[in-house]
């Protein structure tokens, strides 16, 4: 669908968060007369009417009839697509879209490659817009990782287009992307069960992105992902021996040594795979990737992401605030092994399954955990059954568990904030999250800014 064809349609807009004002904006400026309504909730009611005086303005979440009354709905990606009033407005003929699908129908031409998965589709997408840029190509990063796409629908985008649009879509984007050259799948663990209803449900909908990409490229260390994408006619793989890989401390191309791993500033194994993932994808469109490799070395993490904010009080704190799944923050403590290290987990409880991350504590627990926010009596539950030999503090929310982490991690230790849960049940979003950890540390969280790259250069 493109935004033409909305003209003389009844059209709303559901959401008024980013994606909805760039929605709202671009409807504006390619059918300015068109009529729009907008949901939203009944505090954003003021700024909506002051973003865009002539929208029809409707608070609250809408029903079934509300929903009917509308030829086009274009919904922003945290509603959920399986909320019963939509799926009984979509019955009875209402059409359901979004920003990411409307780029899609302006832009049926654009040379894509677009990155989904539970974790490392964000600094996947980085690292692949970076290293496309080393080699020297106009590349446009947008999508789920910070910039809706429909804010590039502007005239010196269009002036100067992009040879390479890299772009993330979370789980609620993968059935909303045209034909694509290139999806990567970097990993797939259970997550959104909220927005989704089921494991089963957001597995489908992850991979929807196969359907719609003709060269597809996966994690081949995830037997699970294997044998969903099995199927597809031009499946590569990442993380095997043939290919790109780690081992022995180096990014490798088959037995070739391409990139040593100490070199590489974001830490962690799953970074470097993070790294193999986009020299794959560089290669797999036909660009030199061994050419963009040293471009590594310049890569700054994302913000919240295993992000080392220093040292302070004798101790070091590393901000992993998007850690949102228990495996996650498995993930967050592999990077620290070695060291004495207190986690920090829990908030928003959406009744995700914490049993491998308790095993795993089992076999290797850090120096000390504190569980905290809405989750955190459910965390620390579940250890203490299962016997964990570990110091397990209890505390309400992340102020008072900072506390608790200054007091039992020893001088020249780590505080790792890693919470394997979403922040909603404290802050907004896991950016206010991540900034609060670090003013609570004693750093300036308004010095972690946004992520770079993101627009087209």
């Amino acid at each position: 669908m493109r935004i033409a064809d909305l003209a003389g349609r009844r059209v709303a807009i559901w959401g008024f968060g980013r994606e909805g004002r760039a929605a709202i904006a671009a409807l504006r400026q390619r059918l300015p007369l068109q009529p729009l309504t907008l949901f939203c909730g009944a505090t954003e009611v003021k700024s909506a009417r002051a973003f865009d005086a002539a929208l029809d303005i409707v608070a609250g979440d809408p029903d079934a009839p509300m929903l009917g009354a509308f030829d086009v709905v274009v919904k922003s990606p945290g509603i959920s697509a399986y909320k019963p009033a939509l799926l009984a407005a979509q019955a009875q003929g209402t059409q359901f879209t979004s920003g990411t699908a409307l780029w899609f129908g302006e832009n049926p031409d654009a040379r894509v490659i677009a990155v989904t998965g539970t974790k490392g589709k964000s600094t996947t997408s980085a690292l692949i817009a970076h290293l496309a840029r080393a080699l020297g190509l106009r590349t446009a990063l947008a999508g789920n990782i910070g910039l809706p796409l429909l804010e590039l629908l502007d005239s010196q985008v269009v002036s100067q287009p992009a040879d390479l649009w890299v772009i993330e879509l979370s789980s609620f984007q993968t059935g909303e992307a045209a034909p694509l050259e290139l999806g990567v799948v970097t990993s797939l663990y259970e997550e959104h069960l909220d927005w989704h209803g089921s494991r089963e449900r957001y597995v489908v909908d992850k991979l929807r992105l196969a359907d719609v990409s003709r060269q597809l490229l996966v994690c081949a260390l995830q037997t699970s992902l294997l044998e969903r994408t099995q199927a597809h006619p031009h499946r590569l793989l990442f993380g095997q021996p043939e290919g790109w890989h780690v081992v022995d401390g180096f990014i490798r191309r088959g037995s070739h040594e391409v990139f040593p791993v100490e070199q590489l500033a974001a830490p962690g194994l799953h970074n470097a795979l993070n790294a193999c993932a986009a020299l794959a994808a560089l290669a797999a469109v036909g660009m030199d990737a061994q050419a963009a490799a040293p471009a590594l070395a310049r890569f700054r993490p994302l913000p919240h992401r295993l992000q080392p904010l220093g040292e302070h009080g004798g101790r070091h704190w590393i901000n992993d605030s998007i850690s949102t799944t228990p495996l996650a923050t498995l993930a967050a403590l592999d990077s620290v092994e070695g060291r004495e290290v207190t986690v920090i987990v829990g908030g928003h409880d959406r009744g995700l399954d914490w049993t491998d991350f308790v095993l795993g504590m089992k076999r290797h627990a850090p120096h000390a955990i504190v569980a905290q926010g809405a989750n955190g009596p459910r965390i620390a539950r579940a250890l203490r059954e299962a016997g964990v030999p570990v110091v397990l503090e209890e505390t309400v929310d992340l102020a008072s568990a900072i506390a608790r982490a200054k007091v039992l991690t020893p001088v020249g230790g780590v505080v790792l904030l890693s919470p394997g849960a979403p922040s909603f049940d404290q802050f907004h979003d896991y950016a206010e999250r991540g900034r609060r950890f670090a003013e609570l540390a004693g750093f300036e969280g308004h010095e972690i800014t946004g992520i770079e790259g993101l627009g087209v250069s």
